[in-house]
């Protein structure tokens, strides 16, 4: 026990030496040590930018997402999600899903309309003009008033069209803020305004809270009208989307409302038992899954292509190291003599190299959150900074420390201490 416990304490006194030497080499060399770090530093620092892009656009994406498609709302459409198909499995689903119409729609509101919400959702692109201003390719939605609530459509002025005015087929609009802004430069509010449409006149009833673009998209270049009107103006059309979301108060979950949905429009296209739906569905859940997954696949690409620059720097400290052991040659055939063993020279450069990288990995995560802070803040972006990035980039920081290390602590633990003494 004596024996263990001396031997413990001599390891200790080792490595705190071992420290203490390191940490010595290092501050008297103070420039030469900043310009190993460099590499370490910047490379530290794109791992740490480069997260919080990427788990910023994340966190844009899931609002956007609910934003744009509600928080508790479904899709049933002939196809819901062409972005997770190939062109093979699209024209399977063409082939054998059958497109939603307003027979279907009515169909499932009779059998479902007392707890399920339901509203078709069609779209064309159009030209919107007021007066002599144009806003052009604008999207134009058709939709039932009960959109508002089944998307949590967000009005900030003025109010959503009514049951009534859709079945009266009202000519009246819910504007996105870049088509008020388009048509109606500097005026307050555009309640009560008249806008064209395919050369149709419209009134503004109100105007949707900011959504911002997603994707490259601008989701506030569009407008809702009454799926009447809109039938009016572009013809019944092929099929559309169907939204629908759980009644308040009905206690039904969102999953239990789209089990119903299924029944209906199965038994409406005679699905046989067994057989898949003839007919395409889409949750948020399976929106944010889609996204997670791109975004897992951008990581998978960038985030090792950025670690690069950390290989990088760990070729100039194992460069440098070299260059440190050679300078020490005398230093170590000195120790080496006075009875300093194969562990501890390996020890001291080894703990030397990793605290160089340990450093710049250090400084590198400050000088990425800094700049994340600032790029946030001056363009407006959503960034935001994960523990895992930050423990990946110290960790490959920290492993790029110990291989770039080894290699000088082993050459130097094996000089031979008569030909260290004779060097100058």
């Amino acid at each position: 026990m004596v024996q263990s416990g001396s031997g413990v304490s001599r390891s200790r006194h080792q490595f705190v030496n071992a420290f203490r030497l390191a940490f010595d080499s290092i501050r008297s060399h103070k420039l030469r040590s900043f310009l190993t770090l460099l590499g370490v530093i910047i490379g530290v620092a794109s791992v740490i930018m480069v997260g919080a892009a990427i788990a910023g656009l994340g966190v844009y994406a899931e609002q956007s997402t609910a934003k744009a498609f509600g928080s508790e709302s479904f899709m049933v459409a002939q196809i819901a999600a062409t972005g997770r198909l190939s062109r093979r499995q699209y024209f399977d689903k063409m082939k054998r899903n059958k497109p939603i119409r307003t027979a279907d729609w009515r169909f499932a509101e009779s059998l479902n309309g007392d707890r399920v919400l339901y509203s078709p959702y069609r779209n064309h692109s159009s030209d919107v003009k007021h007066e002599n201003l144009l806003c052009e390719a604008t999207t134009i939605l058709g939709a039932a008033a009960d959109l508002a609530d089944i998307r949590d459509i967000g009005v900030v002025d003025g109010r959503f069209f009514t049951t009534q005015e859709e079945r009266s087929r009202a000519y009246v609009a819910v504007i996105g803020e870049t088509v008020r802004t388009s048509l109606f430069p500097g005026e307050s509010s555009p309640i009560g305004q008249i806008i064209r449409i395919e050369g149709v006149e419209f009134t503004v009833i109100g105007v949707q809270e900011k959504l911002g673009s997603a994707f490259g998209r601008d989701q506030d270049n569009s407008l809702y009208i009454p799926i009447s009107a809109f039938d009016r103006l572009y013809g019944p059309g092929t099929g559309f989307a169907l939204f629908g979301r759980p009644k308040p108060g009905s206690g039904l979950t969102l999953q239990e409302a789209l089990d119903l949905t299924r029944v209906s429009l199965r038994t409406r296209f005679h699905a046989q038992p067994g057989q898949d739906d003839n007919f395409d569905t889409l949750t948020p859940d399976a929106i944010r899954g889609f996204i997670d997954q791109l975004l897992s696949m951008v990581a998978a690409i960038v985030v090792p292509v950025t670690c690069i620059s950390l290989v990088v720097g760990g070729i100039v400290i194992m460069n440098i190291m070299l260059v440190s052991v050679t300078e020490r040659t005398h230093e170590i055939g000195v120790r080496k003599a006075l009875g300093a063993r194969h562990g501890d020279i390996m020890l001291q450069v080894l703990i030397e190299a990793v605290l160089l990288a340990f450093m710049g990995g250090s400084l590198g995560v400050l000088l990425g959150a800094t700049i994340t802070e600032l790029l946030g803040r001056v363009f407006d972006l959503s960034l935001h900074i994960t523990a895992t990035y930050v423990v990946l980039a110290l960790a490959v920081s920290t492993i790029v420390g110990v291989a770039s290390g080894w290699y000088p602590a082993s050459r130097a633990a094996k000089l031979d201490p008569v030909v260290a003494l004779r060097a100058e």
